[in-house]
């Protein structure tokens, strides 16, 4: 931290490129920085799959333009920059694409300097190179072209297009124009009146890398009136030049099997990103917004709960899990009481299910008990059949945790439990804003629950919402059962694994 005149100490900006939408093409210390960042300053043109990357409890300031309200002037967004360094902040300024590539970056690079404050620039991947590859076109190619030029479209206030459009017919490149949808006819016609060939090809890309990606290849003299036709709106990159010719046969993302599709998945953060990533394999948009969140219990009487089980845990045979955070929890109560794995070295383990069995293989544990089913009365059903008769399980859960399980382990009276709450689950109403506003677009294609207090979490959130219109992916039956109450359409995937959900989003598309 470096020191004011007045003897407080100031923060830093990071100016960060987000890129041109698509989450998988943030840089890794963009991904870094906005996790450690205090305060995030952000533009409209930041993608939303990035924008649900952002852990709950940041500071966000939006200075993009928004339905029914004005862009804030660079002006201002300097000074907001200004302030909240000065107030000893981490201040990440995220920007679509390139912060020096069009995105004012420099401006905001001199007003820090005028002001001292610390400040770095992290690079982003510009959608004038990123947009044009995800819809199958080369900006460069030995057998067409060898050079690109990229221009801004964006005509200044108060200030006409200085377009040199003689210059850049001359160079025979290509040319990728950024922010050039409202002035599409005037750059078209301005190329024609330089002498560029009617027939040269075109293409206009919209919202490349995301599910509302669309792609209109023409001609220099066509382009306008199709792109009208087919109504076309920012943000869109325009490409002028022979390698547009390729767009078709190169055209990887759009083949995907999940290309067009947006989910929203509501699992806390933090949990296993592994459907996600699964997710984007496949070509769909992902956004995060977490409906719930797990923490410790802290009530005293449930604190002196497990600190008696704790000075206790000789007296099970059993340990039973019903999730991964259950797993996680119960490890660290056995630090936290002064204990490690080896007090429970002579208890066999039972998982509801193969992502918590996964948890207790990281401690080097293999579970000796896993239904067929992923559920909790699946697994009270297998503990009830297998186990010796005066065995007794300590379970390690939610405090919110269902009924199921129990009722199962009690139809067999020969056998003891204790149900240990080790954690609770909490509707996250950090998420709310964000939720509402990814709802809100109607471009959400489905919405993925991993349990039933998922879709409790979302309908307190969304509140009075025309519920018919969701369509869910849940996991379980009582995750489906709870969707089918709230009014969506619901299916639920045969097991509770990734690879099951997925086949089950395939069945929807």
């Amino acid at each position: 931290m470096n020191r004011m005149e007045d003897g407080k100490e100031t923060g830093k900006v990071w100016l960060v490129g987000a890129g041109p939408g698509s989450c998988d093409l943030l840089t890794v210390k963009a991904k870094r920085l906005l996790g450690e960042g205090d305060c995030i300053v952000y533009d409209r043109l930041v993608g939303e799959e990035v924008l649900s990357m952002i852990p709950s409890g940041k500071e966000m300031i939006g200075v993009g333009k928004a339905a029914g309200r004005h862009a804030v002037p660079q002006e201002e967004i300097n000074r907001i920059l200004v302030r909240e360094a000065k107030l000893g902040k981490k201040v990440v300024r995220l920007k679509g694409g390139d912060p020096f590539l069009f995105g004012r970056g420099g401006e905001e690079a001199e007003a820090l300097c005028r002001e001292r404050i610390p400040f770095e620039v992290v690079p982003g991947i510009s959608s004038s190179l990123a947009v044009p590859a995800y819809n199958g076109i080369p900006v460069t190619h030995r057998d067409y072209v060898s050079d690109v030029h990229i221009i801004t479209g964006h005509h200044r206030a108060g200030k006409s297009q200085t377009i040199p459009y003689e210059a850049l017919v001359k160079t025979k490149g290509t040319l990728v124009f950024l922010m050039g949808v409202s002035a599409l006819e005037e750059i078209m016609n301005g190329l024609c009146n330089a002498g560029m060939d009617g027939d040269t090809p075109a293409a206009i890309l919209q919202q490349g890398t995301t599910a509302k990606q669309r792609r209109v290849v023409a001609t220099v003299g066509t382009l306008t009136q199709i792109a009208r036709e087919q109504q076309i709106k920012a943000p869109a990159t325009i490409v002028v030049g022979e390698v547009c010719r390729l767009a078709d046969q190169f055209a990887w993302y759009p083949k995907l099997p999940l290309f067009g599709e947006k989910f929203l998945v509501t699992r806390p953060y933090g949990r296993d990103t592994s459907l996600q990533e699964r997710l984007r394999e496949l070509g769909a948009e992902v956004l995060t917004a977490p409906t719930i969140r797990t923490e410790p219990v802290r009530e005293e009487a449930l604190l002196r709960a497990i600190e008696t089980e704790m000075k206790r845990l000789f007296r099970y045979q059993v340990l039973a899990f019903t999730s991964p955070y259950g797993v996680e929890r119960f490890f660290e109560l056995l630090l936290e009481h002064g204990m490690d794995i080896r007090a429970v070295s002579h208890m066999r383990f039972a998982a509801i299910g193969q992502g918590t069995a996964a948890k207790l293989r990281e401690r080097g544990i293999c579970a000796d008990f896993v239904p067929e089913h992923f559920d909790g009365e699946s697994l009270g059903r297998l503990l009830a059949g297998t186990l010796e008769d005066g065995a007794r399980i300590l379970l390690a859960r939610s405090l919110r945790g269902g009924k199921e399980i129990l009722e199962e382990i009690e139809k067999n009276p020969m056998l003891g439990y204790v149900d240990l709450a080790v954690y609770d689950t909490l509707v996250s109403m950090e998420t709310e804003e964000m939720l509402r506003s990814f709802m809100r677009t109607g471009t959400v294609t489905g919405v993925i629950f991993t349990s039933s207090s998922t879709v409790e979490g979302f309908c307190r959130m969304m509140g009075d919402y025309p519920y018919g219109t969701v369509k869910a992916v849940c996991m379980g039956e009582k995750t489906v059962k709870e969707a089918r109450a709230a009014g969506m359409a619901a299916r639920a995937a045969k097991n509770a694994t990734v690879e099951a959900l997925i086949e089950c989003v395939m069945g929807e598309v």
